[in-house]
């Protein structure tokens, strides 16, 4: 996979580095760094909400019990 050059400029990626990324399914999520990075990014940028609506399966009674 190869990123636009706008952001390999903007990420300082122009002589090459590590991108990961997580797929969604129907999207793609790209940061710079490596998978353990990203993982622990998002997971401290969730709230308690967050997380009692994951478990809840964000309103749908089957996928909480997945």
């Amino acid at each position: 996979m190869s990123l636009p050059p706008a952001a390999r400029r903007r990420w300082g990626l122009q002589d090459g580095g590590d991108v990961a990324y997580l797929d969604l399914g129907d999207a793609v999520v790209l940061a710079r760094g490596d998978i353990a990075s990203l993982r622990r990014r998002l997971l401290e940028s969730l709230g308690e909400d967050d997380w009692a609506a994951a478990r809840a399966g964000f309103g749908d009674p089957e996928l909480a019990t997945e």
